[in-house]
């Protein structure tokens, strides 16, 4: 029996970023980030986005695909192919996704202090789902010297407005609930 996908495509706040929504999930929660096509070698869904001319980074939700076009490329020549791409992987493929990749993806909360854990909670189940309704989504990282890292993914990556969802919503938030949190920062530098 052939699966029949069905697909829809939403923009996001980042102009270089559209989440498509299929007919499916790919795993209970979470989000595998592919900021480039070696990463996304041993899943076939993402090998396959990588290989459409313009496909600068691919992040798979639980039951979305958010994908970045480069900066030269125009969504005008880039959402048919993208569209039928995924369309077909999926229709074709039993295991589009490496799901081993999804447990390397989030925090270990075995070495984590009593604070950090709770400011993953807030994050996981308040600022990540809202952000995944946007193709995006925020990894907790880590808190030390009342600093907390968030690795930024999708449509979040590189957003115009990531700055802002980071100092003003999150940082903000954070502030509100936990007094030790001086300033919320994306891994790999300030925002």
């Amino acid at each position: 029996m052939t699966k029949t996908i069905e697909l829809s495509a939403m923009p996001t706040p980042n102009p270089n970023t559209i989440k498509f929504l299929p007919n499916l999930s790919f795993f209970q929660s979470g989000t595998i980030d592919f900021p480039d096509a070696e990463k996304g070698e041993t899943s076939p869904l993402v090998k396959s986005l990588f290989s459409v001319e313009g496909v600068s980074g691919v992040m798979v939700g639980f039951n979305f695909i958010s994908v970045t076009k480069a900066d030269d490329a125009t969504w005008e020549h880039l959402v048919e192919p993208v569209r039928d791409t995924i369309v077909a992987t999926l229709e074709s493929e039993d295991n589009p996704i490496d799901l081993s990749l999804l447990s390397e993806a989030e925090a270990s909360a075995a070495e984590m202090s009593e604070i950090a854990e709770k400011i993953k909670a807030v994050i996981d189940n308040e600022i990540r789902p809202a952000v995944a309704m946007d193709g995006g989504d925020i990894i907790f990282k880590s808190f030390e010297d009342g600093i907390v890292t968030l690795q930024l993914q999708g449509a979040c990556s590189n957003c115009p407005s990531s700055t802002m969802t980071l100092k003003m919503g999150i940082e903000g938030r954070l502030k509100e609930e936990f007094p030790e949190v001086e300033e919320v920062v994306q891994e790999g530098g300030l925002v």
